[in-house]
């Protein structure tokens, strides 16, 4: 498993459409992409924004990272949507789980 976390907040002044409709099409297109396990996005009180996706192993999110549409929308990002923005990655992190028994 490898994880990639991407906290970021947006400028004031960006077109949300605009912006909704490129992480639409982020989304859809990350999801197809081989080694793809999972996507969840979360906004806090805030503004800041926490996303999380979840590949097979490293090749898969570094695929990911230099796809080239996925290039391009990245610098469209830094230039118009992103006020500041910090990416995490860890491979293999250490994993606690519970599951409640079926009673």
């Amino acid at each position: 498993m490898f994880l990639v976390l991407f906290r970021n907040r947006k400028r004031s002044d960006i077109d949300d459409a605009a912006y909704q409709a490129d992480a639409a099409a982020m989304e859809a297109l990350a999801r197809a992409q081989p080694g793809f396990v999972s996507f969840k996005s979360y906004v806090a009180d805030d503004g800041e924004v926490v996303a999380l996706s979840e590949w097979a192993d490293a090749e898969a999110a570094r695929a990911w990272g230099s796809h080239p549409d996925h290039a391009r929308v990245q610098a469209r990002g830094r230039a118009a949507y992103y006020a500041d923005y910090t990416l995490y990655t860890s491979d293999n992190p250490r994993t606690h789980r519970f599951e409640r028994p079926s009673a």
